[in-house]
């Protein structure tokens, strides 16, 4: 189960395709029918040449057979120039294999890294530029009709922490208890998870006053279980303490390197609220230094 910002946007895609063509209406205003079929392809494209071409998801609409549209989705936390090349190489393989129309979706966490991501690909022949049709959760409608959230949970989710503290707060956040509840086991903790660590202390405060939860941070079984670890082993040695190691053993689960500076800033940290804030942000952190931004 993916725990980081770069999988957890395409886990949602792979655990429901339709989120695909309905970013495509509500965010660019596509004409792509809300009752076409949407299923997943592979992800990789054997060309010629040895090497693969490899992309974060797929995404068809229509007889997978023979599709409408396909769909090619990338995920980006930061602006890499190498993807100028590979983005058109897969648009162009997707279309030869597929025979149809074929588009390009980026999943950004930030306006700055929608903005690099979009920037046209002059691809040097006359009138041939690919533009990347990048979203980022201020680009994605709010969701503040509960029918709609349990229809697309995803989308609710990862439109939220854009709007939560906006005019329509209360709204989107009567939306989140429908949307998770429309999910089952871990999928939906994980989300949930996923959706508190990027709310603000007052957003998240609302939240759990709308569904009558007191510390939900605690609901995704990878947390659970490696606080109750850390919590065992530290029990002894008192609340701080237990929490710190806490921390330290799902960093090192998680396989986040852990430098010296920050042991020791997690290791001399007496506050044990303050810890679990940290423990918090190590559910969906990409680097142990996240833990302090």
């Amino acid at each position: 189960m993916p725990t980081n910002n770069h999988e957890l946007p395409l886990e949602m895609v792979r655990n429901r395709p339709q989120l695909v063509p309905e970013m495509l209406r509500s965010v660019f205003g596509l004409d792509v029918s809300c009752n076409a079929r949407a299923t997943l392809a592979s992800e990789s494209y054997a060309d010629t040449n040895p090497a693969e071409l490899r992309c974060d998801a797929t995404v068809l609409l229509g007889d997978p057979e023979s599709p409408a549209l396909g769909v090619v989705v990338e995920s980006q936390l930061r602006v890499l120039s190498q993807k100028t090349f590979s983005w058109p190489a897969y648009l162009a393989s997707l279309r030869l294999r597929r025979r149809c129309p074929v588009m390009l979706l980026v999943l950004c966490p930030d306006e700055a890294t929608a903005k690099g991501c979009a920037v046209p690909i002059d691809m040097g022949h006359p009138g041939w530029v690919l533009e990347p049709l990048t979203v980022h959760p201020g680009t994605l409608p709010p969701i503040t009709d509960p029918a709609q959230a349990r229809r697309l949970p995803e989308l609710a989710i990862l439109s939220a922490p854009a709007h939560v503290d906006g005019p329509q707060s209360d709204a989107v956040i009567r939306g989140l208890p429908a949307a998770i509840g429309s999910l089952t086991g871990d999928i939906g903790k994980l989300y949930h998870d996923y959706v508190l660590s990027r709310f603000s202390d007052a957003a998240r405060k609302l939240l759990e006053e709308t569904v009558k939860i007191d510390n939900y941070e605690w609901q995704s079984e990878f947390a659970l279980t490696h606080r109750a670890e850390g919590r065992a082993e530290g029990r002894a040695e008192g609340c701080a303490e237990g929490e710190a190691k806490a921390l330290l053993l799902m960093l090192k689960t998680r396989g986040l390197e852990v430098s010296a500076d920050v042991r020791a800033r997690v290791e001399g940290c007496t506050d044990s609220e303050q810890i679990e804030r940290w423990i918090q942000r190590a559910v969906s952190a990409d680097s142990a230094e996240d833990l302090f931004t």
